[in-house]
């Protein structure tokens, strides 16, 4: 036989749009994209019918806790959540893990602590602080899919945020390898206090002059070193012209944005809602459809989950203050489905959606295998009914936190079965997720 599996849809999204079209795999890759009724030898021989076949998403945005914090999210977990939501990659960000990932040393830690545990691939990102840059170009070496720095307190101690001059320094140090630094973008002289069950007064203590001013720095620092920069989880939507303005300039500059800025408004929030608590936080609904627009014309090139659950307890434990409670949104397992509810709303199409949540992440990471449905990538693919609903309930989520702002909430869409290289994700099985370095085509 020819090829080891052959799934055929009516409706396969790639890369030059969405056509009826058959897609062949062989030794864990697409090999050949055929036209839906072609005649081809294989071993296993599916047809999804009307059932849509997605590249499988990338998220370059989670937090994973270990080692060192396994009472939060860890690799087992979070990596089940992700295929349970179509995401076949995820990128692991540096902080909230013991150690976090400064050193060469602790990348290999942290890899340790995964292996075995992951139900998808899973890519690891090294972090810039104050001290850290004679370590940049190790941990390039080694493989991490960029670094990731806080401009304002990321909130860990053993991970404090670069002033000016260190976010230079560091892009200095990185400009020639290729390296993206991704930026927590708010200026801390812009962020105030918070405290109580109002919504509204979080949302003051961190104005979108805050995200403004911090994106300049990153503008400036990127225009003077030449070095690629990324914002991370964009909510100010008065900064999205900014951004398009530093790309005419030809800066290296790209930007994302997440679901709940995409799908929730500021108004929306329940007094005491501390589960719909971020940094930075969700904003109103003019500013949630300034956004939209962002995406539209590709000022803001992908969106990622930012996926950063606290532990249970301490959400209960301290709902209702918003200057007190732990920030995050639980949300890999949901994002597919939340963008495609408010996409579908706004004549926006499932290719949209796999450019911004599956190529466009992968080109950010540095993963050419990864993302789209193409002879050469991996075969991570997924089968989506679009015209499903199903109600949130946090209790049946595959995060370890069951706390979540979409609680109740209808969207559209449903994960029917998902592909990791060619092989079905069962959630009960051995996890066959890969560790990844930077530019690999598969695993390593």
């Amino acid at each position: 036989m020819s090829y080891d599996l052959v799934i055929r849809s009516r409706r396969v999204v790639l890369p030059g749009g969405v056509q009826a079209a058959a897609v062949a795999v062989r030794q864990e890759k697409i090999v050949a994209i055929a036209d839906y009724g072609a005649r081809l030898g294989a071993a296993r021989d599916d047809d999804l019918g009307d059932l849509v076949l997605l590249p499988g998403l990338v998220d370059t945005h989670v937090h994973v806790n270990e080692p060192g914090r396994t009472q939060w999210e860890g690799f087992e977990t979070a990596t089940r959540a992700a295929a349970a939501g179509g995401v076949t990659t995820i990128c692991d960000m540096p902080l909230n893990s013991l150690p976090p990932t400064l050193t060469a040393s602790a990348l290999a830690a942290k890899r340790a602590a995964a292996a075995g545990k992951c139900a998808v691939d899973v890519a690891f990102w090294g972090g810039a602080v104050p001290g850290s840059q004679p370590e940049l170009r190790a941990l390039h070496e080694a493989g991490v899919t960029g670094f990731k720095c806080f401009l304002a307190d990321s909130g860990v101690p053993e991970f404090p945020p670069l002033d000016a001059a260190g976010l230079r320094a560091a892009m200095a140090e990185l400009n020639g390898t290729g390296a993206v630094l991704a930026v927590h973008a708010e200026d801390p002289a812009e962020i105030g206090g918070a405290s109580g069950p109002d919504y509204s007064s979080f949302v003051a203590s961190r104005p979108p002059r805050a995200e403004r001013r911090a994106i300049e720095t990153v503008i400036s620092a990127a225009a003077g070193t030449g070095a690629r920069a990324h914002i991370v989880h964009l909510s100010a939507a008065e900064c999205v012209a900014m951004i398009s303005g530093a790309k005419g300039a030809g800066i290296a500059l790209t930007a994302e944005t997440c679901p709940h800025y995409l799908f929730f408004a500021a108004e929306e929030v329940p007094p005491g809602g501390t589960e719909f608590k971020c940094c930075p936080p969700i904003r109103d609904a003019v500013n949630r459809e300034a956004l939209w627009r962002g995406l539209e014309t590709g000022a803001i090139d992908c969106v990622v989950s930012d996926h950063s659950p606290c532990p249970p307890e301490l959400k209960r434990r301290e709902s209702g203050d918003f200057g007190a409670a732990w920030g995050g949104i639980a949300s890999l397992q949901l994002g597919l489905c939340a963008v495609w509810t408010a996409a579908r709303r706004r004549g926006r199409t499932l290719a949209d959606v796999a450019r911004w949540m599956a190529a466009g992440p992968a080109a950010l990471a540095g993963l050419p295998g990864k993302g789209a449905i193409a002879a050469g990538c991996d075969a991570d693919l997924v089968a989506f009914d679009p015209e499903a609903k199903f109600t949130v309930r946090g209790a049946d989520l595959q995060h370890r936190s069951p706390v979540t702002p979409y609680e109740g909430r209808v969207l559209a869409g449903a994960v029917r079965q998902v592909w990791l290289r060619g092989q079905v994700i069962t959630l009960a099985g051995r996890p066959a997720g890969r560790l990844l370095r930077r530019g690999e085509n598969d695993g390593g």
